[in-house]
Formats: C-alpha cells, sequence, structure tokens
C-alpha cells in the first residue's frame, strides 16, 4: 500500500523550472500535493538538487488572470524519461 505525506492531485498545469541565470525551462504539471510536484520538463537534473520552479494557477471566479507560485523544493526521483518528482519545501506568490 502506497503512503503519502499528502494527497495528490491530478493537475496539468503550466510549469518553469528556473535555472540561475538562464532561460526557465517549460513543462508541464502531472501531479501537485502540498509537499511536492510532479512534472514534466526536458532539463537535467540529479537526485537531491535543489530545483526553483513556478506554477502557473487559473484564474477563479470572480478573479480575473492567474496566480504564480514560485517554490523552491529538492529532486526526490525520476519517474520516466521526463517526469521529476520534487518536494515543495518554501514557496510564495508571484504578480
Amino acid at each position: 500500500m502506497e503512503q503519502r505525506k499528502a494527497q495528490r492531485f491530478d493537475m496539468k498545469l503550466p510549469f518553469e523550472l528556473i535555472r540561475g541565470g538562464s532561460v526557465p525551462v517549460a513543462g508541464e504539471t502531472r501531479n501537485v500535493s502540498s509537499a511536492g510536484v510532479l512534472f514534466h520538463a526536458q532539463a537535467k537534473l540529479r537526485i537531491g538538487e535543489t530545483v526553483e520552479y513556478v506554477i502557473t494557477l487559473p484564474a477563479t471566479s470572480g478573479r480575473n488572470g492567474t496566480s504564480r507560485l514560485r517554490c523552491i523544493g529538492k529532486v526526490v526521483r525520476f519517474a520516466d524519461d521526463t517526469a521529476v518528482a520534487a518536494t515543495l519545501e518554501r514557496y510564495e506568490f508571484v504578480r
């Protein structure tokens, strides 16, 4: 039986991997939880590497525009050739 820290939600959301000083790498989330994210992005990463990423959340009724969630975490595993699981250790909403 699989035991996770937090419930995962299947959500395909726009994702950007921020690489120090270079152009962000665009991707898409596969699932999201309060403890982390599984995403697709064409980037070379290592287990244990600290990553910064931004998830774009859709607009909600009564509010214009999207919200962006800037996160810091660590790579914890690879699900396949392009799927990466990372923790969510810190976050902030950005404009």
